[in-house]
């Protein structure tokens, strides 16, 4: 009977270089700066735009000049005492490293699986003068706007933040949320008790981005709002006297 055949080697154990994985897709460059008194004019459109989305034009009454005016005084207060505006720009490519006594711009990358198209590109171009100086394609695409308020149970300030949006082509895409975190470390770096704003009670988008952060919304509380005419007669007329009640009694808190 002849011998079985030899079994045959196994086979080397040489290593296997795969092809580099590269992500599909683009990435899109992002900076949150303090805005300046030449950034009016994209402030003015945003919150324009703002103002659409939540069915409130018929309340909008800035213009270019009363923004400049009331945000950028000619002898400002130091950063962070009085209204602040973050501003929201994306670029193709990176940004330029820039410094800031008052402020270190935040500066992140992001990936997206598709390009964007914007068509308010142009009309959105950033106004500031280190992009515009080597040619940056860069773009307003949101803004926060927010001021010191204070909390007497927590004897600490806070920031209340009277509005935060980004542009419509720019959304779901996580620009909110650095937005909303620019303001929240912010907060924490001048140690400050809490962050808060408002949101509309249909925008259930907004409200499940917001629980998702962390935030809790508070349906107990209602805002209370004297404004227009009903302002101005306190101008005229001290016979006013303002009774404020709690959502639980009737008990008068002030009078």
């Amino acid at each position: 009977m002849a011998a079985a055949a030899a079994p045959p080697q196994p086979p080397s154990a040489a290593a296997i270089t795969l092809p580099e994985s590269t992500p599909s897709g683009d990435t899109l460059f992002t900076r949150i700066r303090l805005a300046t008194r030449d950034d009016v004019p994209h402030i003015h459109k945003l919150i324009h735009q703002m103002a659409v989305f939540e069915r409130l034009t018929h309340l909008f009454e800035a213009t270019t000049d009363s923004l400049a005016a009331t945000l950028f005084p000619p002898n400002p207060p130091p950063s962070f005492t009085s209204f602040t505006v973050f501003l929201l720009e994306l670029s193709s490519v990176p940004f330029p490293a820039t410094t800031d006594r008052n402020f270190a711009p935040i500066l992140k990358s992001i990936h997206i699986d598709l390009p964007i198209d914007d068509p308010e590109r142009r009309e959105f171009r950033s106004n500031a003068g280190d992009v515009q100086t080597i040619g940056n394609d860069a773009a307003v695409a949101g803004f926060a706007l927010f001021f010191p308020n204070y909390s007497t149970f927590l004897a600490k300030p806070g920031f209340y933040i009277e509005d935060i949006f980004v542009r419509e082509c720019y959304r779901r895409k996580g620009l909110g949320k650095l937005l909303l975190s620019a303001v929240a470390t912010q907060a924490t770096k001048m140690g400050y008790g809490r962050v808060e704003w408002v949101v509309l009670d249909w925008n259930v988008n907004a409200i499940a981005f917001y629980e998702q952060m962390g935030a809790k919304v508070l349906p107990e509380w209602r805002i209370c709002r004297l404004t227009g005419e009903a302002l101005e007669a306190y101008a005229t007329d001290s016979s006013h006297i303002c009774f404020i009640k709690s959502l639980q009694s009737d008990k008068c808190l002030c009078s």
